[in-house]
């Protein structure tokens, strides 16, 4: 067994054992394998070892790792911050943006993304621990832009996404993301479509699972630490 094919099951462990501390079904969550600064054979080296789901930060070195691996089965997420000029590449090349935080990025990718694919899944990403420093829209925001979204034909609302700031206590970890989860149940009610809450990473994980994350972003402890050399200096 792999050194990434270990940490993918331990991981798997850690997250059914989460889902069954609060009484929900392990495989209503997705594992999103953050595979940024990380080599296409580490990548190819998870998918071999059963994972599909894949979260890049960094737009063109995501591209490069897409087209290197030529993988029609891997579903791509693009996860970092996106600059307008930048859109293009995500349009056209992954399935899923999670960092969706105005109307003028949404609008962008909806021009650009190719006829030929279905309809980019979008969240709405959502600056939940309120940081001047984050990405993200604010709770009160979140209805109008939502409304905007669902006009857009190239584009499948799909839920919310945030990066709580870090908290090492679960009770603040877990009242945090209820308030997001609280959130995505409400605009659940609102548009069918809408069935994803990308919330939870190694440290809150559990937090997150507890209040309804659907989908969590884990790195590090599937991959090592990273190497932030030159990577992304083209991103």
């Amino acid at each position: 067994m792999t050194s990434i094919q270990h940490n993918l099951q331990q991981v798997r462990e850690r997250i059914s054992a989460a889902a069954a501390r609060c009484g929900r079904d392990p495989a209503e969550i997705t594992l999103l394998a953050v595979s940024k600064t990380k080599p296409a054979g580490a990548v190819a080296e998870a998918a071999a070892a059963g994972q599909r789901c894949f979260g890049e930060n960094y737009v063109q070195e995501g591209v490069d790792k897409i087209q290197a691996l030529g993988n029609s089965a891997l579903e791509w997420h693009f996860i970092g911050p996106l600059q307008s000029n930048k859109s293009r590449l995500v349009a056209g090349n992954f399935s899923w943006c999670h960092t969706v935080d105005r109307l003028k990025i949404a609008a962008r990718l909806n021009e650009q993304r190719p006829a030929a694919l279905p309809p980019l899944n979008v969240l709405i990403q959502v600056n939940i621990s309120d940081e001047t420093s984050k990405s993200g829209i604010m709770l009160e925001e979140l209805n109008e832009l939502a409304k905007e979204i669902v006009l857009l034909p190239r584009l499948t609302l799909r839920g919310l996404m945030s990066i709580p700031a870090p908290e090492a206590d679960y009770a603040r970890q877990l009242a945090v993301c209820q308030r997001l989860a609280a959130a995505f149940d409400a605009l659940k009610t609102d548009y069918p479509t809408v069935d994803t809450l990308s919330l939870g990473m190694s440290d809150d994980m559990e937090a997150a699972i507890a209040a309804g994350s659907t989908l969590v972003r884990i790195g590090t402890a599937i991959f090592g630490a990273r190497d932030y050399g030159a990577a992304h200096n083209n991103n």
